[in-house]
C-alpha cells in the first residue's frame, strides 16, 4: 500500500497575491512523491507567511505537525529544508516527532536530507542553523535601509496601504480614499469602529490583498488613523522626525489635511478613554434611553420570533425586564415607537434649526504661537550642531519648549475635532424618517440624544392592540 504523505509549500513575501511561488513548489513536490511512489493525501500551504519571526504562527504548519502525529499522514515533503523551517526549534519539533514515529517518511525536492537517519538531523540542524543566520543578516540589513528610506521620505514597496492605488502606491485611489474620508466623517459622527468594519466586510473594502477577508478591529482603526493619511512617513509604527524636528513628508499624494487627521485621531483616542474594554454595539434605537412608565427603570429592545406578514424581518419590541431589576408590566412593539420618535425629533430640529457652536472654516487660533515654538526648537537644535551652544545647555533649554509644543498640538487637535464633529453631524433637518432609520443606529442616538434625554412608555392596559402614540412620551431637552 503506497505511503501517504503530506506536501508542504510556503512562501515568505507574496505581494500580487496570485500564489504563484506555492504553486510552483507543489507541482514539484508531487512529481517527487510520484517518483517515490507516494501518495499525496494532502497539501499544506502557508502563502505570504514567514517561517523567521518568532510571533508568526503558522497554522497548516501547526496543522501538518498535528496530523504527523496522529498517524493521518506518513510522511512530508517539502521543497527545500528552508520552506519548513528556519527556528531551530520548529526543526526540533519535527525531529519529535520523528521520534515518536520511526517510519515515517521524508524528502526535499533540492537535496537528499533524510531527518529520520542521525546523521540526516545532523546535518539538518546544520542547515536549518546557517538559514536562521542568514535570515538575522537579513533582517538588520533590511531594518537599515528601511530606516534610510524612511529618512528620505521614500516608500518601503510592499503591497499598497489600503486608500492608495496598488500599480503606484504614491496616487490616492478616489474609490478608498472616498471609503476612508466617509469613515471617519462617521466616526466623528458617533459610529462605531466595529460597525465601519461590518460595512466594509460586506462591501469588501479595506483589505488591499484580498477584500474578502475579514479585519480585525485594529485594522480598520490603524486605516483611518494612518499617519501616512496626511503624508508623514512613518518608521516602525512612529511618526520620524528629521533633524529640523518636523515630521519626515512622504512622497505620495495625502488623503486628508492635518486638521482632519488629527481631529479623527483625537475622537478615537477619547472614546478609548471614555469607554476603555467596554462594548457600545447597540441594535435597538432606544435601548438605553427608552425608559418604563411605571417604575422608571431603563427599557432595552428585544428581538422575538414573530415576523411581519411578507417580511423577512425579526420583530422587536421595547420591554421592561424583571432581570434588569423593572417590573416587568410594560412593553411595545418597537418599530411604530421609534418611527414616531425619529418623526417628533426631526421636527424638532427642525422648527430649533440648531447650528453648531463652532464655525465650520475657523482657524485655530494659536496656529502662529506653535510655529513660533518649532522654529524656536529647530534654532536650538541647529545651534548646539554649530557648537554656539553646549549639549548641557541645549537640554536645558529644550524640554520646556518640546512640552508647550506638544500641549499646543493636543489644544489643535481637540479645536479641530469638535470643528470637525460639527461637520460630520451636518444639518439633520432636511432628513426624512426613512433616512434617519438608514443610518448607523449610533448615528440615531446621536440625532436623538441631541434633543432627548429620555422616553417614557407607558403602559397600554389589558386587550390594548393598536398603538397609541400618546402613550409614548418624549422627555426634551
Amino acid at each position: 500500500m503506497a505511503r501517504r504523505v503530506g506536501v508542504y509549500t510556503r512562501i515568505s513575501r507574496d505581494d500580487e497575491g496570485d500564489s504563484l511561488g506555492v504553486a510552483r513548489q507543489q507541482q514539484d513536490c508531487e512529481r517527487l512523491a510520484d517518483l517515490r511512489a507516494w501518495q499525496v493525501a494532502k497539501v499544506y500551504e502557508d502563502n505570504d507567511v514567514s517561517a523567521f519571526k518568532r510571533n508568526v504562527v503558522r497554522e497548516e504548519f501547526e496543522l501538518m505537525l498535528s496530523d504527523l502525529r496522529a498517524g493521518l499522514i506518513d510522511g512530508i515533503v517539502a521543497y527545500d529544508l528552508d520552506r519548513l523551517a528556519r527556528q531551530p526549534r520548529d526543526l526540533e519539533r519535527l525531529i519529535d516527532i520523528f521520534d515518536e514515529r520511526p517510519r515515517l517518511e521524508f524528502a526535499t525536492v533540492t537535496n537528499d536530507i533524510n531527518i529520520g537517519t542521525p546523521d540526516g538531523r545532523t546535518m539538518a540542524r546544520i542547515m536549518v542553523a546557517f538559514a536562521n543566520k542568514s535570515s538575522h543578516d537579513a533582517s538588520r540589513r533590511i531594518r537599515r535601509k528601511h530606516l534610510e528610506l524612511a529618512q528620505q521620505g521614500k516608500d518601503s514597496g510592499g503591497p499598497a496601504p489600503y486608500g492608495w492605488r496598488k500599480e503606484d502606491r504614491t496616487k490616492v485611489d478616489p474609490k478608498a480614499a472616498e471609503a476612508i474620508r466617509q469613515a471617519q466623517r462617521d466616526i466623528l459622527s458617533g459610529v462605531r469602529i466595529g460597525t465601519i468594519r461590518r460595512g466594509w466586510q460586506e462591501q469588501g473594502l479595506g483589505n488591499p490583498r484580498n477584500g474578502t477577508k475579514r479585519m480585525a478591529h485594529h485594522h480598520v482603526e490603524h486605516i483611518l488613523t494612518n499617519p501616512r493619511l496626511v503624508g508623514y512617513r512613518t518608521y516602525h509604527g512612529e511618526i520620524l522626525y528629521g533633524e529640523d524636528g518636523q515630521p519626515v513628508m512622504g512622497e505620495w499624494e495625502p488623503i486628508n489635511t492635518l486638521e482632519e487627521w488629527e481631529a479623527v485621531c483625537s475622537a478615537v483616542a477619547e472614546r478609548k478613554q471614555k469607554y476603555p474594554s467596554t462594548a457600545l454595539a447597540r441594535k435597538y434605537l432606544l435601548s438605553g434611553i427608552a425608559r418604563c412608565g411605571l417604575c422608571k427603570n431603563k427599557i432595552r429592545g428585544q428581538a422575538n420570533n414573530r415576523r411581519e406578514p411578507g417580511s423577512k424581518a425579526t420583530r422587536y419590541t421595547y420591554q421592561c425586564s424583571v432581570v434588569n431589576g423593572g417590573c416587568g408590566k410594560v412593553g411595545r412593539v418597537g418599530e411604530p415607537v421609534d418611527r414616531l420618535i425619529a418623526q417628533l425629533v426631526l421636527e424638532e430640529q427642525r422648527a430649533r434649526a440648531a447650528v453648531s457652536g463652532v464655525p465650520v472654516d475657523q482657524r485655530w487660533p494659536k496656529e502662529a504661537e506653535l510655529e513660533q515654538i518649532n522654529e524656536d526648537i529647530a534654532q536650538l537644535v541647529e545651534a548646539e550642531r554649530s557648537k554656539q551652544i553646549t549639549v548641557a545647555t541645549l537640554l536645558q533649554l529644550l524640554p520646556s519648549k518640546e512640552r508647550s509644543r506638544d500641549e499646543l498640538k493636543l489644544e489643535r487637535a481637540r479645536f479641530y475635532k469638535v470643528q470637525k464633529q460639527a461637520e460630520a453631524k451636518g444639518d439633520t433637518t432636511n432628513l426624512t424618517v426613512d433616512e434617519f432609520l438608514a443610518l448607523p443606529v449610533e448615528r440615531q442616538q446621536e440625532i436623538v440624544l441631541h434633543s432627548l434625554s429620555a422616553v417614557i412608555i407607558h403602559p397600554a392596559g389589558r386587550g390594548a392592540r393598536k398603538f397609541n402614540p400618546k402613550l409614548i412620551e418624549p422627555v426634551w431637552r
